[in-house]
């Protein structure tokens, strides 16, 4: 620690920011020094999976730490841009500050709503006006891919549902279910490998289509179905265990008649 560093009972923004130019700077710590955007981007990932993770777990001090991880983040990928003298992490307040009035002109503005639906209009509009967007295709297109897939499937068709294109109900959406997953059966039987990737895509895309009509979260239904999954085989191997069955020698059919009894349990 050298002496021009004070330790304070309490620390802000500032701090953050200031520690973080610290690291950087020459004297400081050798590991910071040497990261670039490409060698943290994965930790960004990371950190805000561990904010959901606390959200999900109801954790209010775990979701404390997590958050100020994530920040950590958002102020280290400032700092560099920074160094370069493309923008600063007051460029960044001072950016998402203008977009939120801009875009909340019912509150900053003379604009009058009735409902969320008239905000949520109101900001793809503006949106898709300071993006310089006037085909359908283009907001479609401004979904990063990067995103997970089931999460980018949802938002793309809810933009193209905003443009009119969708099904009037969950029927509609129903039977291309069902259409997709007698094409992904023929192609399965005929040993295209290709096309068996394609007609799953298809089939997943189908399903998320349904999953917006009924009012589920793709992402977090699946989620829920693997969590499912480990349970139930967390408890078929509690009960192969009591019953003296090893299930490295068990047959197929052996392991599925106890998954079928856990089950309708």
């Amino acid at each position: 620690m050298t002496d021009d560093f004070l330790p304070k009972s309490s620390y802000n923004i500032d701090d953050l920011v200031s520690i973080m130019s610290r690291l950087r700077a020459p004297g400081g710590c050798p590991w910071d020094a040497e990261q670039t955007h490409e060698s943290i981007k994965k930790n960004l990932i990371e950190e805000t999976y561990e904010v959901i993770e606390a959200i999900n777990k109801g954790d209010s001090a775990l979701l404390l730490e997590e958050l100020g991880d994530l920040l950590l983040q958002v102020v280290f990928h400032a700092r560099l841009e920074e160094e370069t003298g493309r923008f600063s992490f007051d460029d960044v307040c001072d950016g998402i500050c203008k977009k939120l009035i801009e875009r909340h002109p019912h509150v900053f503005g003379d604009i009058i709503v009735d409902s969320v639906g008239d905000v949520l209009a109101n900001w793809d509009s503006i949106k898709r006006r300071s993006k310089g967007q006037k085909k359908g295709s283009e907001t479609m297109l401004s979904v990063p891919r990067e995103l997970p897939a089931l999460m980018r499937a949802s938002k793309v068709q809810q933009r193209a549902a905003r443009l009119g294109f969708d099904w009037p109900d969950v029927s509609g959406a129903s039977e291309k279910l069902s259409e997709e997953q007698g094409e992904l059966l023929d192609a399965v039987a005929s040993g295209d490998k290709d096309l068996c990737a394609e007609e799953l895509g298809d089939l997943l895309f189908s399903a998320v289509n349904v999953s917006r009509f009924v009012g589920c979260d793709a992402e977090e239904a699946l989620t829920g179905a693997t969590d499912k999954f480990i349970a139930r085989f967390q408890k078929l191997e509690r009960l192969a265990k009591e019953r003296g069955i090893d299930l490295e020698k068990s047959s197929l059919a052996e392991m599925d008649k106890l998954w079928d009894e856990i089950k309708h349990k």
